[in-house]
């Protein structure tokens, strides 16, 4: 049985830290069972330099947290809170490849032991320094489910130095452009409802079948189930999604889904639309 507890943590995390590259990065936050920061610097993403900070979470062996949709078994996806940064015009947080993680209470989807979410920070004024001030609610999880808060701030100077740990982390960011023979993409995709029980069926082309997982979003919150894998004789990538298990098809028609793809090689994204 799973125990959420209503324990979490505040603090104020000032000091910042430079590397021999030049970044930036804050002190460690202690909370229970894991520790938070900031780190920045400019990265390289999707052919683009520009600066971004990480929320570094760090957990003990076995424990996890959660992606923006964390699955059917329940759990508490990430929120960021950047009210009380200055000269920032805009911080947008992206989330790396998540993984189906199997636990006694069902499915999530997440991240274990460790995860660094990437910000992209656009300054108001790019000559001047950003204090960027985020306080970040999370959950972690192993035998019982704790909610964590950490208040966080770092001054990134204008001319901040390249950080290799983020560019790395945005290389596994899902995006709307696979990489071919690399990342998983949508071969196809169908809505079946021969059985009188809607379906959502995907067929994800990977490199890897055994180690691919798919899953799908929608807009505003309204749930969709985790997909499971369908059988294929081929030995395929097939995925599919039970339309009746606590959704109504109704709610998701003509509503952009978001599907998410990953396996051994890498990881990609892109939008359909039931009609």
């Amino acid at each position: 049985m799973v125990i959420r507890l209503a324990l979490a943590f505040l603090a104020l995390s000032t000091a910042a830290a430079w590397s021999d590259a030049g970044t930036v990065t804050s002190d460690w936050v202690q909370g229970m069972n894991n520790q938070a920061r900031l780190i920045a610097g400019r990265a390289v993403h999707d052919g683009q330099t520009a600066i971004y900070a990480g929320v570094d979470i760090s957990m003990p062996g076995g424990w996890k947290t959660y992606w923006r949709s964390p699955g059917d078994a329940g759990g508490v996806p990430p929120d960021f809170d950047w009210k009380g940064s200055d000269n920032l015009a805009s911080a947008t947080v992206l989330y790396p490849a998540p993984h189906r993680i199997h636990d006694k209470a069902g499915d999530v989807v997440g991240y274990k032991n460790a995860v660094l979410f990437p910000v992209l920070i656009k300054p108001k004024d790019p000559t001047k320094p950003v204090t960027l001030h985020g306080k970040v609610e999370y959950g972690i999880c192993k035998d019982i489910c704790i909610p964590a808060e950490a208040e966080l701030q770092l001054v990134i100077p204008p001319d901040v130095g390249t950080s290799e740990e983020l560019t790395n982390t945005l290389g596994h960011v899902p995006d709307t452009h696979p990489r071919a023979g690399l990342d998983p993409s949508l071969a196809a995709w169908h809505l079946d409802q021969t059985s009188g029980k809607p379906k959502l069926m995907l067929d994800v082309a990977t490199a890897s079948p055994k180690t691919a997982d798919a899953f799908v979003e929608a807009p505003g919150g309204v749930y969709v189930p985790l997909p499971k894998r369908a059988p294929d004789k081929d030995g395929k990538a097939v995925f599919e999604i039970d339309l009746t298990d606590g959704v109504n098809i109704d709610d998701l028609k003509g509503k952009p889904l978001a599907v998410t793809m990953i396996d051994a090689s890498g990881q990609s994204e892109t939008t359909i639309k039931l009609e």
